[in-house]
């Protein structure tokens, strides 16, 4: 049996995902980090971005929308601004949000004024 790691991934509201996995690969401002078990210690910035969590054939996904990384040489914690599971993911709903949040940028102008 391969060695696993524990993966704790918790937002300020809840505790989002935890399970033993084989590697993870976050988002750092260092660019991405791929942790598997016996890891140096580590503490790192996340950006936003997407988390992979693997076991065997399979891979989770979550999006991220930033915070902080610790791992150790048998548990990996993810304290995230945000974290949702992408299979919860209303990808229309998201399009909304994105062409929103463009317009409200065009309306401020490349200045910043309103």
């Amino acid at each position: 049996m391969a060695r696993t790691l524990l993966l704790e991934i918790v937002t300020p509201e809840r505790i989002v995902y935890t399970n033993e996995v084989e590697m993870v690969v976050v988002p750092t401002t260092e660019g991405e980090i791929g942790i598997l078990p016996l890891h140096a210690p580590l503490v790192g910035v996340l950006k936003a971005g997407e988390v992979r969590a693997k076991f065997g054939d399979t891979t989770e996904w979550f999006a991220v929308s930033g915070g902080y990384v610790q791992a150790h040489e048998d548990k990996v914690i993810i304290l995230a601004d945000d974290a949702v599971p992408a299979s919860q993911i209303d990808v229309g709903r998201a399009r909304e949000a994105a062409e929103l949040a463009r317009q409200r940028l065009a309306e401020i102008g490349p200045t910043g004024d309103a």
